[in-house]
């Protein structure tokens, strides 16, 4: 089985661009097989006869069969497998090429976007929220901000700023939580006051999502100790995962107690999709994933949902844009909209130490 690489051209405005993807091979195969001779090929290709032979003979190598026919004083013909390599090659560009027209017209605007001097882009790589799309709609309309945001969970988010992988990272934390907790055992390590710049982005409620009407009547954490209950949790690293583990070790509940504990889903949506298709009685998440299928939601926990860059990224003009839109009367408005969600404080620069107390200094010796 033989792979297949892509490349693609990147050109002024100026300069005429082959409109279809294209191989040298194949350029060679279908000029042999039009004008039936190496040198009309040639010709017809503006190359050397040497350099048509030349790589005729080191593909045929290259692919372990013959390509020409190679008669001398007769015309050139393609081999049996040229004519095939030929058919497949114009099958798959017939076939594919309303993918490639889109292909090409999606590099065409993200180069747009990068020729364009006031257009700006952060990557961001954040937890699962329900806020940030319409956050990224709204830059992009109304500022020309680009936020490409890769969704995965809190702490591999935060990995991917330390490791100068993204420019901006979103995470959500209990905010008062002791220094011994959960969440401060996740989350100090990667956060240092000073080097990391915190964003206040947005307020969530935190529950159990269950059925309509809550069929079981849970009301609490403890209820997820009842034998037979089906439970639908957020995998390692995310952080409503921290945010659960937390509260449970709050509440002296052991997470051996509650059954199912390791069956995880991706995201909020998917554990609530989980409760709404009957294959769980309940999961941990946020209100708008419970909202948006219909189910009813039991309120636990409020929590921080932060956005955080390093400090000096902070006065970069296109995360400037990005904090003025964040206090923004329309952004506020569309944020406060969202079940469970509250604009408070959004866009503001916060003190890390203050509002995640987890790092406490021996005082100085005099």
């Amino acid at each position: 089985m033989h792979r297949v690489h892509l490349t693609y051209t990147l050109a002024g405005r100026e300069t005429v661009q082959q409109r279809d993807l294209h191989h040298p091979l194949m350029a060679l195969l279908a000029a042999v097989h039009d004008t039936g001779s190496i040198s009309a090929a040639a010709r017809q290709l503006g190359l050397s006869y040497r350099h048509v032979w030349g790589e005729l003979k080191r593909w045929e190598g290259e692919l372990g069969q013959s390509l020409v026919i190679w008669v001398k004083g007769q015309p050139a013909l393609l081999s049996p497998f040229g004519e095939k390599l030929l058919w497949a090659e114009r099958r798959a560009q017939a076939r594919l090429a309303p993918q490639v027209e889109a292909l090409r017209a999606e590099l065409e605007q993200a180069f747009a976007i990068a020729f364009d001097a006031s257009a700006g882009v952060i990557p961001m790589t954040a937890s699962h929220d329900d806020a940030l799309p319409l956050l990224r709609t709204l830059a992009q309309t109304q500022h020309k901000l680009h936020l490409d945001i890769q969704f995965t969970g809190s702490v591999d988010a935060l990995a991917a700023l330390n490791d100068g992988r993204c420019l901006m990272a979103g995470f959500h934390a209990l905010t008062d939580s002791p220094l011994r907790s959960p969440t401060a055992k996740v989350y100090r390590p990667m956060l240092r006051p000073g080097h990391h710049k915190l964003v206040s982005f947005a307020r969530r409620t935190q529950g159990l999502i269950v059925a309509p009407g809550n069929p079981l009547g849970i009301t609490k954490l403890a209820d997820l100790c009842r034998s037979g209950l089906r439970f639908a949790n957020r995998a390692r690293g995310t952080g409503t995962r921290v945010v659960l583990e937390d509260l449970l070790a709050a509440q002296k509940i052991p997470a051996s107690a509650i059954a199912e504990l390791e069956r995880t889903e991706p995201s909020h949506r998917a554990a609530a999709e989980a409760v709404a298709s009957g294959g769980a009685d309940a999961a941990f998440g946020i209100e708008a994933a419970a909202r948006a299928r219909g189910l009813d939601f039991v309120p636990i926990a409020r929590e921080q949902y932060f956005l955080v860059t390093l400090q000096h990224a902070l006065d970069q003009p296109q995360v400037q844009t990005l904090l003025a839109l964040l206090k923004s009367e329309a952004w506020r408005a569309q944020l406060n909209a969202i079940p469970g969600y509250a604009a408070e404080n959004s866009g503001e620069v916060l003190s890390l130490r203050r509002v995640l107390p987890w790092w406490i200094y021996r005082k100085p010796k005099r």
